[in-house]
């Protein structure tokens, strides 16, 4: 894990202005955004997810995150992983009980009790599966950028950032590039406030 040299922390009383300033401050950089940024998403689990996953070889440094959903008791995630010839969208997951996919919209890798894997050749076809799964509660989806944030640069700044937090809080929304990463967190109950924090390298 990374020790960032420079540290950016902004507090917004409205959640518009933190928005808005997220958005400045990731420019070109791949991006992640809640779902139901109402709701956002709980990050106590994500240091230990991303640790394990990285461990056990579920997800690869340069593997691509197109949508997550982590909680205490329950993940899933859409993954872009390049193969040989292609890139190939993998939903890994709660199995989902829904009626049987058509063969065209993704080939099923593996089918364990309480765990599913699933290929698609299309990043709308997974998302979809995604959303089916999970109803997008408590989930992020790399949305208004034009890559996803690799795994890498989330293991290399999100612990960075989670510390430097005053008290749980929910991620609406997070940037992740080579250099630095920012993330603007929720209000907690009963304070409405917003937090931005931004950790990086010096340049």
């Amino acid at each position: 894990m990374a020790t960032p040299q420079t540290l950016v922390i902004r507090t917004f009383t409205d959640r518009a202005e933190g928005l808005s300033h997220f958005v400045l401050r990731a420019g070109e950089a791949p991006r992640l955004l809640a779902f139901d940024d109402a709701l956002g998403c709980p990050v106590e689990t994500a240091l230990a997810a991303l640790e394990w996953t990285g461990a056990v070889g579920v997800l690869q440094d340069d593997d691509l995150l197109h949508a997550a959903r982590l909680t205490s008791e329950t993940a899933a995630a859409v993954i872009e992983r390049k193969g040989q010839n292609r890139r190939r969208y993998v939903y890994l997951g709660p199995r989902l009980d829904a009626p049987p996919m058509d063969v065209f919209e993704g080939a099923i890798l593996f089918d364990e009790p309480g765990v599913k894997a699933v290929e698609f050749t299309e990043r709308a076809h997974g998302l979809a599966h995604f959303l089916r799964a999970t109803s997008g509660a408590g989930a992020l989806l790399a949305l208004l950028g034009r890559r996803a944030p690799e795994i890498r640069h989330l293991r290399r700044w999100l612990g960075p950032i989670i510390q430097e937090l005053d008290l749980p809080r929910p991620l609406v929304a997070g940037w992740f590039a080579a250099s630095s990463a920012g993330c603007l967190f929720s209000s907690p109950e009963g304070e409405p406030t917003y937090r931005y924090i931004e950790v990086g390298t010096e340049s």
